[in-house]
């Protein structure tokens, strides 16, 4: 599966983005789907998960109740709704897919084989 991430941009403290991942080749259905995030100096992080099947959600603590993950199966797309906007979510966004990782393996970057070229959220306070 190819992804292709957007919609990243420059906020301020408090606003919104809603970022998108567009998926092509394999039934995108089949994926579980996760967006992570790496901020200047930091290690990649996870952010939030979509498991395939049971559409059961994930979220960091970081951003519970302020990002929404959703997938739309027609259009193929991923996206992630973010709202109340903090500095510290400053970071490039990524998108990422993986057909065979069990529930243990959701906020591990290393179980996701493919993988978006990211996007660039900023967001100043």
């Amino acid at each position: 599966v190819q992804l292709q991430a957007s919609g990243g941009g420059s906020v301020q403290t408090g606003g919104s983005l809603r970022l998108s991942c567009a998926a092509s080749g394999r039934a995108f259905s089949s994926y579980n789907m996760a967006w992570f995030r790496q901020g200047p100096g930091k290690e990649r992080e996870f952010v939030a998960a979509i498991r395939r099947g049971s559409g059961y959600l994930y979220y960091a603590d970081s951003v519970k109740g302020r990002f929404t993950i959703s997938r739309d199966s027609v259009k193929n797309t991923l996206y992630l709704q973010m709202d109340g906007l903090k500095p510290e979510d400053t970071a490039v966004y990524y998108c990422a897919a993986d057909g065979t990782l069990i529930t243990s393996q959701i906020g591990f970057a290393s179980a996701y084989d493919y993988w978006g070229q990211g996007t660039q959220v900023t967001v100043s306070s």
